[in-house]
C-alpha cells in the first residue's frame, strides 16, 4: 500500500471523527438512561400463578401457545424461549408456593444494546429495549453480553431472528399498557413510570413490616433495571442473580470500547507510516555502479 503524506492525515482524521462518534453515542446512551422512562413492578406476594400474563404475551405478539405446564421439583426452573418471551415460575420455600414471573429486564443501561454492532437492539426513549431485523447481523453478541440470559436465537429458522420481550412497544406508543399487566387478575404487576414504581415499592415494604425483605430487586442492579421485584423471600431463594454488582455493564467496558477506534485506525497508520520512512531511507541509499551510493530526494519513485 502507497501512503503519502495526505493519505497519512487522511486515514488519521477518520479515525478522529470514529473517536468523536463513538465519545458522542456514549454521552447519547447517558443523557438517555437519565430520563425517567416506563416499567413494571412485580409484586412476587401477589402472585398466584395463574400464568395469564403468558397467555396475553402470546396472543399480543402473534406468539404459538405457551408451555402451561407447571416446575418439576428438583429440575430447573421454567425458562423463556424464542417462542415465549415470558415465563412463570414456582418455587417452594419456607413461606409456601412463591411464583415469579421472568422476561427481559429492560435494563436502564443494556449490556445488549452496547454489545450490538449493527444497533439492531435500540432502548427507546419510552424505556423499551427492541430488536431490528434489517440491521441484525447474526453475530448473537447481544446473547452473551446479557447479564439475564434473555436474548434467544432462532437456530431452526431459514431467517432466524432474536427474540425477547419488547415490553409491548406498540400498545405502549397507543397509551396502553403491557398485554401481561393488563390481565393480570392478581395486581400482581403494575406499570408506569420508573420512579413512581420506586416509591411504590417502599411504601410497600415500609408500611408492611415483616411482608417484605428490604430490597427492591432492579433498583440499582447492573445500573438498574426496567423491570422492579419485590418479595418476602430473599431473592436469591428465587433464582435472581445477586452477583451483578450496581455497576451497568456498559460502564466497564467503556474505556475499552472508546480505545478499539484508536488501536484499529490509528495504529495501523502509524506502522505504515514506519514503514514507509524506513523504505523510503533504504531507497535513497541503494548502491550504483562503481560502489557510489546514489541518494534519492525523499518521496522519489526508483
Amino acid at each position: 500500500m502507497k501512503l503519502t503524506r495526505r493519505t497519512f492525515f487522511k486515514v488519521n482524521a477518520i479515525g478522529a471523527v470514529t473517536l468523536a462518534a463513538g465519545a458522542s453515542a456514549t454521552s447519547a446512551a447517558t443523557a438517555a438512561a437519565s430520563t425517567d422512562t416506563v416499567g413494571v413492578l412485580v409484586d412476587t406476594t401477589r402472585c398466584v400463578g395463574c400464568r395469564a400474563c403468558e397467555a396475553a404475551c402470546a396472543e399480543a405478539n402473534g406468539l404459538p401457545e405457551p408451555d402451561q405446564s407447571g416446575d418439576v421439583p428438583g429440575a430447573a426452573p421454567r425458562q423463556t424461549s424464542e417462542k415465549q418471551w415470558t415465563a412463570v415460575r414456582r418455587y417452594d420455600t419456607r413461606h409456601g408456593e412463591v411464583f415469579v414471573k421472568t422476561q427481559c429486564m429492560h435494563c436502564v443501561q443494556p449490556a445488549c444494546v452496547a454489545g450490538c454492532l449493527t444497533r439492531a437492539l435500540e432502548r427507546q426513549d419510552n424505556g423499551a429495549v427492541t430488536w431490528n431485523g434489517d440491521r441484525c447481523m447474526g453475530c448473537r453478541f447481544c446473547m452473551i453480553a446479557c447479564p439475564f440470559d434473555v436474548p434467544k436465537f432462532e437456530y431452526q429458522s431459514w431467517n432466524p431472528r432474536i427474540q425477547k420481550c419488547r415490553l409491548c412497544v406498540d400498545r405502549l406508543r397507543e397509551g396502553e399498557s403491557p398485554a401481561c399487566v393488563e390481565v393480570c387478575p392478581a395486581e400482581a404487576l403494575t406499570f408506569g413510570k420508573r420512579s413512581a414504581l420506586l416509591e411504590l415499592a417502599r411504601q410497600r415494604i415500609y408500611q408492611n413490616p415483616g411482608a417484605y425483605v428490604p430490597h427492591v430487586y432492579g433498583e440499582d442492579e447492573v445500573g438498574g433495571t426496567g423491570w422492579l421485584y419485590i418479595s418476602r423471600v430473599p431473592f436469591e431463594e428465587l433464582g435472581f442473580r445477586m452477583d451483578l454488582g450496581t455497576t451497568a455493564v456498559p460502564e466497564t467496558t467503556r474505556d475499552f470500547l472508546t480505545a478499539v477506534p484508536l488501536v484499529l485506525v490509528a495504529g495501523p497508520a502509524m506502522l505504515l507510516a514506519l514503514r514507509r520512512a524506513s523504505a523510503e531511507k533504504e531507497r535513497a541509499e541503494l548502491p550504483v555502479a562503481g560502489g557510489a551510493r546514489r541518494r534519492f530526494p525523499v518521496g522519489e519513485e526508483i
